[in-house]
């Protein structure tokens, strides 16, 4: 039985061309790959294409942060209905599959759903699935660029929010941005709104190295599959049998990093403008930043959010963090 409350078709706020191109999928692209070290911002990896490839890498046995988060949401649904209550609205920011949601959803009986994923047809499709299991639950999907301002539908309006942002996708990105989008969803979700958020921990770089460099090869496919996007959607010439997949830690910065990495000397165009790489130049594609709890709980405290509680699955390697919108105060 489907839920009679699901928006079948969502909103969109996404700016499109007269092609269904994002605009700002072809700014990032052009400008990232003009500066001197090139780089495309993470979030353009999750086509329907690439967020099919992104679940596939979820059940490898490298990948151990999806398993880690489930135990952690499968074992402490009595603490999260404590501490969240029932009744709230549920905002998912990136919400892929929502393979992990309905852990949450059965926990703290919620209001409603609202589902936020940049890639539409992945996200309706994922939508209808978790409302077929939720029938009673008011499901409203938003096709959006989630690191952007979101405009919530009508029909959650006065409702109490509670983020939601499993997966550790805030260690996609670099500590500025990050504080940006958490200041983001503070003003998305609202006074009183609370935030449930995932993050990695720090941990021995061969595990970390292994997780995003699977021997089957599903991390390269779906890091070349940026460039085949590229080559699909903004008329791109790039030889992507040239580009090889590079995933390697960088202690400094505490992250792993993913690399395209040109093979030989490459020129090629994209939108109507020539680009050339030197051989061993690479792309920057994605961070995976971990953390320790203290800078978990500053990077929060930064972006307008109040440390609640911190939970780790059973070998620590993985963490939620819930935390409650910061009340603003003059005082330092």
């Amino acid at each position: 039985m489907q839920s009679e409350a699901l928006e079948t078709e969502g909103l969109s706020q996404v700016d499109r061309d007269e092609n269904g191109v994002a605009h700002a999928f072809r700014e990032d692209v052009l400008e990232g790959l003009s500066q001197k070290t090139k780089a495309v911002p993470a979030r353009w990896l999750y086509d329907d294409a690439g967020s099919e490839l992104f679940e596939e890498i979820t059940r490898l046995p490298e990948y151990y942060p999806t398993r880690a988060e489930t135990e952690i949401l499968e074992r402490r649904g009595g603490d999260f209905a404590g501490l969240i209550g029932r009744g709230r609205a549920v905002v998912e920011f990136g919400s892929g599959s929502s393979v992990k949601t309905p852990l949450l959803l059965r926990a703290i009986a919620p209001a409603a759903y609202v589902p936020l994923d940049i890639s539409g047809d992945f996200l309706r499709a994922a939508a209808a699935d978790l409302a077929q299991n939720f029938p009673q639950l008011p499901v409203h999907p938003v096709e959006a660029d989630f690191t952007r301002p979101v405009v919530l539908p009508e029909a959650v309006a006065g409702l109490p929010m509670l983020g939601f942002f499993p997966g550790s996708t805030i260690g996609n990105m670099v500590a500025r941005t990050a504080v940006d989008l958490l200041r983001s969803m503070r003003e998305t979700l609202g006074n009183g709104s609370m935030l449930l958020i995932g993050m990695d921990l720090i941990k021995d770089p061969a595990v970390l190295t292994a997780a995003y460099d699977d021997t089957r090869g599903i991390t390269a496919r779906f890091n070349q599959n940026l460039a085949h996007r590229i080559n699909r959607e903004l008329g791109g010439t790039i030889p992507v049998d040239k580009l090889r997949h590079v995933a390697r830690w960088n202690d400094t910065y505490a992250r792993i990093e993913m690399h395209l990495e040109a093979s030989e000397d490459l020129a090629f165009e994209i939108a109507g403008r020539s680009f050339t790489m030197a051989r061993r130049e690479t792309i920057h594609t994605e961070n995976s930043h971990k953390f320790d709890r203290r800078s978990q709980y500053t990077l929060l405290l930064a972006g307008g959010w109040t440390p609640v509680e911190r939970w780790l699955d059973a070998q620590q390697r993985f963490s939620l963090l819930l935390a409650s919108a910061t009340r603003p105060r003059n005082a330092p």
